[in-house]
């Protein structure tokens, strides 16, 4: 079976936060107004970021009883903590008493928070324990009646947590949607050891749309062209065969899919090209290659040291977790929308527990390689495109029809989509929950919705 993948239905336009169906067309166009109206983006803050699941960390970040680390639920600031018992919670960075933000540091360790403005305090959990002077507000005044806010539904996959602060959304596996699957298998991948993130993370902000940067997280049309001369120096000092080198810019678009995972996710999977031999034989040189590559092929063999090295690699996925969180190759990004043009974007690198030091320090100079390099080019174009679309109100769609109406893409038994890795289908596909959770329905709606 074939599918087009359009987005609007006309389901959501009676409904009480209805109307943003004219946003969309039929034939595969989104309206500028989605990137550049401050009122929308505004409404996405609130309807979109306080009603589906947002993705707030990972459980290794904050590994001891009492640790903590500043994140965001939309415009919303909250604190991601583990608790002197070990369990993890969230609690929302506003003082109940004025406003002010209760904690101010981005990360730490801390029992208790205490407001700067007038020294109310607060346990890691949540609860009000101490008000100075506290006589003045009378004597029916119970500190309990004043515990900090917190997200409605909190709950953990594999390691990340994920937050809503409306109760109204189903389970978080049901969320996760195939994206489960997706995030199994790059958690198992390679020799077995735990995936951790305690490397700290790079931050950087970019004056465009948050969406702006999550339409690029599954686009892989443009690799090819936008990081034309990153791949050039790479051909040019490690030969044609390098990674990255495998995407199409011809009519032959290769083995590579994206794919439509439910509720907003996708994937583009390169593996079948990366990983087609060896993916560590395709990465490009950097300090300490051939010792590394030497002492893991004696300690572990040729099996299972190309095993081990391999999997040192990028994963080869472009996993993109609706609203919020993307895994690229083997690191975590985060975006934190700022305002209608800014939006800040958290890479964060990762580990395995227990591997050998020369495994995760060749994981680490990987790592380093696209942020420092890929996402400059990226950050052009995003921040480009938002000049265009601001500027020019006359030009009003935007397109997203790619392989939309050649055929090529197909229905699986699952009742999602595949389509070549070129294909505009991971817009289509989170801008039909985007439409979904907008206009007021359950996060976990029918998949055939706008179809």
């Amino acid at each position: 079976m074939k599918s087009n993948g359009s987005i609007r239905s006309p389901e959501g336009e009676g409904s009480a936060r209805g109307g943003y169906g004219k946003l969309f067309r039929d034939d595969g166009y989104v309206h500028r107004d989605l990137y550049v109206q401050q009122s929308l983006f505004e409404d996405e803050m609130a309807y979109l970021f306080g009603s589906t699941w947002v993705y707030i960390g990972h459980e290794t970040e904050i590994p001891n009883p009492n640790d903590f680390v500043r994140r965001r639920i939309g415009r919303r600031p909250v604190i991601f903590v583990r608790k002197e018992d070990g369990a993890l919670d969230v609690v929302v960075n506003r003082c109940p008493h004025r406003g002010a933000l209760l904690c101010r540091f981005d990360r730490g360790n801390a029992k208790r928070f205490t407001c700067g403005y007038h020294a109310w305090s607060f346990e890691n959990s949540g609860a009000c324990v101490a008000i100075p002077l506290r006589h003045a507000y009378g004597d029916d005044f119970r500190l309990e009646d004043h515990d900090l806010l917190k997200p409605a539904r909190v709950d953990n996959y594999r390691g990340f947590v994920f937050a809503s602060m409306s109760p109204d959304v189903p389970s978080l596996i049901e969320h996760l949607a195939g994206a489960a699957s997706y995030l199994d298998q790059w958690l198992d991948r390679g020799t077995g050891q735990k995936m951790i993130m305690n490397n700290g993370s790079m931050t950087f902000t970019c004056h465009a749309n948050w969406k702006t940067v999550y339409d690029n997280a599954g686009d892989g049309y443009h690799p090819p062209f936008s990081h034309e001369s990153m791949l050039r120096v790479f051909a040019r000092r490690y030969g044609d065969d390098t990674d990255m080198s495998y995407f199409p810019s011809g009519t032959n678009e290769g083995p590579m899919i994206s794919r439509d995972l439910g509720n907003g996710h996708t994937i583009i999977d390169q593996r079948p090209a990366m990983h087609a031999q060896s993916a560590w034989k395709r990465q490009h040189v950097h300090p300490g290659r051939e010792a590394t590559e030497a002492a893991i092929l004696e300690r572990f063999g040729d099996e299972g040291g190309m095993k081990a090295l391999d999997s040192s690699t990028g994963a080869g996925m472009n996993l993109s977790i609706f609203p919020n969180f993307m895994i690229v190759g083997n690191q975590v990004q985060l975006l934190d929308p700022i305002s209608v043009n800014q939006t800040s974007i958290h890479w964060f690198s990762t580990s395995l527990e227990g591997a050998p030091a020369e495994i995760n320090a060749t994981r680490m100079r990987m790592q380093e390689d696209f942020p420092s390099f890929g996402e400059v080019d990226d950050t052009a174009q995003w921040e480009s495109c938002q000049e265009g679309m601001e500027g020019v109100p006359e030009m009003e769609w935007i397109d997203i029809r790619r392989h939309m109406a050649t055929g090529q893409g197909r229905v699986d038994v699952d009742g999602r989509e595949t389509h070549p890795v070129t294909s505009d289908l991971h817009m289509r596909a989170y801008y039909r929950q985007w439409l979904r959770v907008m206009n007021g329905k359950a996060c976990g709606a029918s998949d055939a919705v706008g179809k």
